[in-house]
């Protein structure tokens, strides 16, 4: 290995690590206000690649499917929880909402996807269509749940996973694809060329974890998402609504995941079953950081891109092995520090 390879590596482990750092704070997030292990964030990726190169080529994806039958359960649900006693005429609006609001977005994809709009059109549509997929999934399958056990929503989350693999075969087929680059071409720099498509995933990953940044500790949402993650009986005491707090999250979740899908469709063949992988990357970035820190968590999973891209050299077949035996030595570890805690408490 000379040194443009190891320089070439070390842009690939930057921009996968990029990717991944974002979904490691998306699973640090989510599960510091819920409780939930967002298992199937890796599937909004991978439906928003594959939803993104269905557009660009002037399809109507199946994914409008889904979203009009998830808009309709969510809504039965908010009309079921209206007619019972406690019941309150918030939760007929929000019914209509996710009655309508699929319905809407549904209908334009069919009207204005065959005619091709353009690049930035392509865009916007595949985030209209993948996040809600975020606030949809907490309402129908975790908001039952929410004051379930971290187990009971594990194995819910799992489910979901399946399901929604499940339903990008049929929706998206089993062949992969791969969008054109948004930014074409490459730039000389310090006599090493290097692809704009990286250095833009980089760029717009670092941008998105400033503006999650600037969201948390400086408006009153995000303040409200940081209190119910450090302490959520305290929240409801000083009167934030957990239940809301967890749609936000998720809200967030489907936009981050939304966005980190556009970012990886260049770069990577993405199949339906894709999601898993991918997730499970930031996985274990997020455990790398306790699933409580999110500095710990985004060096974790810069670090794990950095070593799945010279893994790939070296030992290109075991690759996804040596990132996953991570989990091993990090759980001990967290076993341990966790027994150590408890003993101090006694």
């Amino acid at each position: 290995m000379n040194s443009t390879i190891a320089v070439l590596l070390a842009q690939n482990g930057l921009t996968n690590g990029a990717i991944y750092a974002l979904l490691a704070l998306v699973l640090v997030m989510v599960f510091s206000v819920t409780r939930i292990i967002l298992i199937p964030q890796g599937e909004i990726v991978a439906y928003s690649a594959l939803t993104l190169a269905a557009v660009r080529s002037g399809e109507v994806p199946g994914i409008v499917w889904l979203l009009l039958g998830a808009g309709l359960v969510a809504a039965t649900m908010e009309l079921l929880a209206a007619r019972r006693p406690g019941g309150h005429e918030g939760s007929i609006r929000t019914a209509v909402a996710y009655a309508v609001l699929p319905a809407a977005v549904a209908g334009l994809a069919w009207i204005t996807v065959p005619l091709r709009p353009g690049l930035w059109f392509d865009l916007a549509m595949t985030l209209l269509l993948v996040v809600p997929l975020g606030p949809l999934m907490y309402r129908i399958a975790f908001r039952p749940l929410a004051n379930a056990s971290v187990l009971v929503l594990l194995i819910v989350a799992m489910a979901v996973h399946y399901v929604l693999t499940g339903l990008g075969l049929v929706f998206f087929g089993a062949e992969g694809v791969r969008s054109p680059a948004l930014l074409a071409g490459r730039v000389e720099l310090a006599g090493i060329s290097l692809s704009l498509q990286a250095l833009f995933v980089i760029g717009a990953s670092l941008g998105m974890i400033v503006a999650m940044a600037f969201f948390f500790g400086t408006t009153l949402r995000g303040k409200a998402l940081r209190a119910t993650a450090f302490n959520r009986t305290g929240a409801r005491l000083v009167g934030i609504r957990t239940a809301s707090a967890g749609m936000l999250a998720f809200v967030l979740a489907g936009l981050i995941g939304a966005i980190s899908g556009l970012l990886i469709a260049p770069l990577t063949t993405v199949y339906y079953d894709t999601g898993f992988l991918i997730g499970l990357k930031g996985f274990v970035a997020g455990i790398l950081g306790g699933l409580v820190s999110y500095p710990l968590a985004a060096l974790g999973a810069i670090g794990i891109g950095l070593l799945e891209s010279y893994a790939s050299f070296w030992a290109s077949v075991f690759k996804d092995v040596i990132v996953f035996s991570l989990l091993i030595p990090m759980l001990l570890w967290r076993s341990l520090k966790a027994t150590d805690l408890e003993e101090n408490e006694e």
